[in-house]
């Protein structure tokens, strides 16, 4: 049985949960975690406080059970093991974290998986905005790792990504992948944001739905595109349960940019045409 944490009083202000680390659980009671200390506002309360806590952690295992959107920052830092959350999450959740895996049942608030370094984050309902993105004043966002959302998303997904997979299922907002150094962000949803790749100088951009995205005048449209490289992303996709439905063989066209960097990413769009032989 996991270590399960579940609230029992609200708060009207942000719990930051940092401290409760799944490595340093391992070896402890549920009387040893109700005495960690958290951060309620200004002040730093115990974790016993708001929450209850049962079972043990030592299979590597936590769960986060309920309503937890007023939670911030879990699993940041995580670095292996599983942490699983039953309802809703709050803003952070798996910023930093350098392995293991975060599964969300419900929906997580801004800044997943900020900076991510490496692990797996899967959120089976919406994320908020900055998915995977660098902190303000950060030189590099995410760096290696997946962030999985089924759902929607919001503004500035990938923001300065580095490295890694996002996969976002619905709806995404504004500024996707803006400033991407590298990595691959794929889209399997209808309903996008404007200024896709503003200022990227490499990486991958994946629209895979039937409405095409407006690209920026200072991307060149550089033809059809096969993309064969793209189904073992799709094929691990699936396996994932995520959801997407694309085709063998599916034509995209190709567009690079950002030409006011360094130019030297791409957009593909899912084309309605076949890709010539």
């Amino acid at each position: 049985m996991p270590l399960v944490i579940t609230p029992h009083t609200e708060s009207s202000i942000p719990l930051e949960v940092d401290t409760v680390r799944l490595e340093e659980l391992r070896t402890a009671t549920a009387s040893d975690a109700l005495s960690t200390l958290i951060q309620r506002g200004n002040k730093q309360v115990q974790l016993g406080d708001f929450f209850k806590v049962s079972g043990s952690a030592s299979d590597n295992a936590l769960v986060w059970e309920g309503d937890c959107s007023k939670v911030k920052l879990i699993g940041s830092c995580l670095s292996e093991g599983s942490i699983r959350v039953t309802g809703d999450a709050g803003m952070h959740l798996g910023a930093e974290m350098t392995g293991g895996e975060i599964v969300v049942e419900g929906n997580a608030a801004d800044w997943v998986g900020a900076e991510l370094h490496g692990g797996r984050i899967h959120i089976h309902g919406n994320a908020g905005h900055l998915v995977g993105a660098a902190y303000r004043g950060g030189r590099r966002g995410m760096t290696g790792g997946e962030i999985l959302i089924n759902g929607n998303a919001g503004n500035e997904i990938g923001h300065t990504l580095r490295r890694g997979l996002i996969a976002v299922g619905g709806r995404t907002g504004d500024a996707l992948g803006f400033n991407m150094i590298a990595g691959t962000i794929v889209l399997a949803g209808d309903d996008h944001g404007i200024r896709p790749g503003a200022g990227m100088r490499r990486g991958t951009i994946v629209y895979t739905g039937s409405n095409a995205p407006e690209v920026l005048p200072t991307f060149k449209d550089a033809g059809h595109h096969t993309g064969e490289f793209l189904s073992m992303y799709f094929a691990s996709l699936r396996a994932s349960g995520f959801p997407i439905d694309v085709e063998p063989g599916a034509a995209f066209r190709r567009f690079t940019g950002d030409h006011l960097e360094m130019g030297k990413g791409e957009i593909l769009v899912r084309s309605p045409q076949e890709a010539p032989e």
